[in-house]
């Protein structure tokens, strides 16, 4: 086919065409190509991992999330209502695109570390419980005391603060297993 071809059809047919070509390729992978393939995927650690449940309360660790869109993605794709563990960022961060998630998830936002009042600018009005904390004993021991039983209390530090992930992931699934 001919790009002055491919020019005359329409968006629509185009996309159909090239996804029936994806679909018939598929087919005709074996079962044991795909699974070689999948089997190669290696679980990524401190990237919405499971740690415990305390009291019936889920803790999640998340703390690969070092920018605002990995946050996002986890703020949208976690269920019910959220205990969010976030970390003091270090610059100027635009937040704005966490405001629709946190709204409609997050009861209580915990601030962790230096200056927290940038974050709690950003989400004044929109997050019921804001409370900066100075270490992540002190804010999981406020997400333990919190009284609601449907929220899960997640660590997505939004920033990078300049620590290592498995440092800031060690240390959350450290104080979680204290509680």
């Amino acid at each position: 086919m001919t790009i002055e071809t491919m020019a005359v059809q329409s968006r629509d047919r185009i996309h159909t065409g090239l996804a029936g070509i994806d679909t018939q390729r598929l087919k005709a992978m074996r079962n044991a190509s795909l699974r070689a393939c999948f089997n190669r995927m290696e679980e990524t650690r401190y990237r919405m991992e499971f740690v415990a449940r305390v009291r019936g309360r889920e803790y999640i660790n998340d703390a690969a999330a070092r920018n605002i869109n990995a946050t996002w993605y986890t703020l949208e794709s976690t269920k019910g209502g959220l205990i969010w563990i976030a970390d003091a960022p270090k610059a100027d961060a635009d937040y704005s695109r966490l405001v629709p998630p946190a709204l409609r998830k997050v009861r209580m936002l915990l601030i962790v570390g230096g200056d927290s009042e940038r974050m709690r600018k950003s989400f004044s009005g929109i997050i019921p419980t804001i409370e900066a904390c100075p270490s992540m004993a002190a804010a999981l021991q406020k997400a333990y005391r919190y009284e609601a039983d449907d929220v899960k209390v997640l660590y997505s530090p939004a920033c990078d603060n300049g620590q290592t992930v498995e440092d800031r992931g060690e240390a959350f699934r450290h104080e979680v297993n204290e509680l």
